[in-house]
């Protein structure tokens, strides 16, 4: 499992440029954005969150779509199929690589980029805090999609319109703790622990669903 973690990971950051690609669309939505609302400094601070919650989730979408693809040109995931071992911890390895690649650098990056959005330093560290915990569930979620079209060639555009709507409660309860850093009397635990939990699940359901999604895309 070491081994694989690790192959993944140096693919994840090879392939297609991997985090960099990942940073610098993240960094092209954040500093879109200004241009489009305008310099009102506090309607920035205010829908700064969300603006970061959204940009990560586009982010991550970019390479979803190769999580399996690779694997399955060069025969590995046949490999993978008849090698004895769960196929749902071989996806649940190869999820968690993929994020360490291409989702914590988001992570690394928002306090950054967040100073175009003019946060405040408690508003920062509660959406780095977020994503840490909700970005995960992003990639455990695209995991199905991806395995649903790993037989297709083109299947990034029906990747993404599979994925977005499983994603939103993700990016509701991402988007709500955020907010709730800084808005007082709301609450911040309850819709961060909900996002946790969301994580959880994902860390369960993901797996199963894209290890049968691929079990059939092979027969």
């Amino acid at each position: 499992m070491g081994a694989l973690f690790l192959r993944e990971l140096r693919l994840s950051l090879r392939v297609g440029g991997g985090a960099l690609i990942g940073v610098l669309f993240f960094l092209a939505v954040i500093t879109v954005i200004p241009f489009g609302v305008g310099p009102d400094l506090n309607l920035l601070a205010l829908i700064g969150p969300a603006v970061l919650w959204i940009g990560a989730l586009l982010a991550t979408l970019l390479g979803l779509d190769r999580l399996f693809q690779a694997d399955r040109d060069d025969g590995s995931l046949d490999l993978m199929l008849m090698s004895g071992r769960p196929l749902e911890v071989l996806v649940l390895v190869k999820c968690l690589a993929h994020w360490a690649g291409t989702g914590l650098p988001l992570v690394l990056a928002a306090p950054v980029l967040s100073i175009f959005l003019n946060l405040e330093p408690l508003a920062i560290g509660a959406v780095a805090l977020t994503l840490l915990a909700g970005t995960p569930a992003l990639t455990l979620i695209g995991a199905i999609g991806a395995a649903l079209t790993v037989s297709l060639r083109r299947g990034g555009l029906l990747l993404a319109v599979l994925v977005v709507p499983f994603s939103i409660p993700v990016l509701i309860f991402g988007v709500s703790a955020s907010g709730a850093a800084v808005t007082e009397p709301t609450p911040f635990m309850t819709p961060f622990l909900l996002l946790c939990a969301l994580t959880l699940i994902s860390a369960v359901v993901g797996p199963v669903a894209a290890a049968m999604a691929l079990r059939f895309s092979s027969d």
